[in-house]
């Protein structure tokens, strides 16, 4: 019994139900964006209603403040992103920034101001690598009495907003402890490493980092010697019978 071949019709039976399976495939695709942006757009709404109802506990309150910027976040809106052109009914800023009155974008652009003012100033004492808290504490310095309090979340989306600019501030951790650094230099493993352990007496000397890490001496001293350099450590030369070298983040917030 011969067996039939298989013809130009079997051929474009497989054809059409691929074209089938594709098209209904574009379609469930096209279901899904359409109720994603939806869904997108009422989580919009509703955070614009939340944040005219409680846009004076958003300026004053910094963990309210902290807790609406983690939302707008979660859900892709950026509070301090404004236009320059037409964003809004009066042609200027972001919907955001004319919602609030434009405070939440001042707030965070004139902390940042006031952070590279700080950063600035104690270049020569830390190498350009302060820690955010002893910023924190600069600023809150200098605010009056009564003024809204300033929060080291606040001061990291200040750093941000510096982003866009092209600058050289950007954060990093090191040990358990988060930094600013103002300078377009890189920490390498070992530089890191000491400034790890100065946290712990806010000191290094190179027999404690040939004990404790296991490094030779030229590793040990190698490591220092660069931080030394960026002014990152200062030198005590009157601890006895070998030098200390000082983190200067630990030495200002012990005085």
């Amino acid at each position: 019994m011969s067996r039939k071949g298989v013809g130009l019709a079997a051929f474009d039976r497989s054809r059409i139900t691929s074209a089938q399976y594709a098209n209904h495939g574009s379609n469930l695709r096209s279901s899904h964006s359409t109720s994603l942006a939806t869904q997108l757009s009422v989580f919009r709404s509703l955070l614009q209603q939340f944040a005219q109802t409680h846009a004076k506990d958003i300026r004053s309150n910094p963990s309210f403040r902290a807790e609406f910027a983690r939302m707008c976040s979660a859900i892709g809106v950026d509070p301090l992103a404004s236009s320059s052109g037409g964003g809004g009914k009066d042609g200027g800023g972001s919907f955001w920034a004319q919602m609030l009155g434009g405070s939440v974008n001042d707030f965070y652009f004139e902390l940042a101001v006031k952070v590279v003012e700080v950063c600035s100033a104690t270049r020569q004492e830390n190498g350009g690598l302060i820690g955010v808290k002893e910023v924190q504490d600069r600023i809150m310095s200098t605010r009056m009495e009564g003024s809204t309090e300033i929060t080291e979340d606040d001061i990291l989306r200040a750093v941000n907003t510096l982003k866009p600019l092209g600058s050289s501030y950007s954060t990093l951790t090191v040990g358990h402890k988060l930094y600013i650094r103002s300078v377009p230099k890189e920490l390498n493993t070992d530089q890191s490493a000491v400034l790890e352990a100065a946290q712990v007496l806010g000191y290094v000397s190179v027999s404690m980092l040939m004990l404790n890490l296991n490094w030779p001496r030229a590793r040990a001293k190698t490591a220092i010697d660069d931080l030394v350099s960026e002014s990152m450590l200062w030198v005590d030369m009157q601890a006895g019978a070998e030098y200390e070298y000082w983190s200067p983040g630990f030495m200002l917030e012990a005085e």
